[in-house]
């Protein structure tokens, strides 16, 4: 039987006025980015349908929110591709960090953290730098 694993997190941006140019430019390219990416009918490891974007006006923070999530089955298996589609579609967008939880029923929880190497990162800059962090919840005796 596989065993089922959990992947969520948040893509951040900057809040830029949505007005402005910037603004514009910016949620026109992220959208974009996820816009091309297969349903989940087509079965692709990372689809469209995972992510959801919140809705900012200037009632909210700073940050522009990005969220997804998603349940597989074994995809710890297939983490190195899932990793490579996600940073694919990274490098196509605005974002100043991007963080990833991969919770594993054999091997715990992983966290992905991913921050631009400048104020933010802009599409196909090459500004990536990745940090993992791995927990297990033990069983008391």
């Amino acid at each position: 039987m596989d065993q089922e694993s959990v992947v969520y997190g948040c893509i951040k941006d900057i809040n830029v006025d949505p007005v402005s140019q910037e603004g514009q430019t910016r949620q026109r390219t992220n959208f974009s980015a996820m816009k091309t990416l297969p349903t989940k009918d087509d079965f692709p490891i990372i689809s469209r349908d995972m992510f959801a974007v919140t809705d900012n006006d200037e009632t909210t923070g700073s940050t522009e929110v990005m969220h997804f999530g998603a349940c597989y089955k074994s995809i710890e298996y297939e983490w190195e591709r899932w990793l490579a589609e996600f940073e694919s579609l990274l490098r196509q967008m605005y974002w100043v960090s991007a963080t990833v939880h991969l919770e594993t029923e054999l091997s715990g929880t992983h966290t992905f953290t991913w921050e631009s190497q400048r104020m933010y990162h802009e599409p196909f800059s090459g500004d990536m730098a990745v940090r993992c962090e791995w927990s297990q919840e033990t069983l008391a005796c």
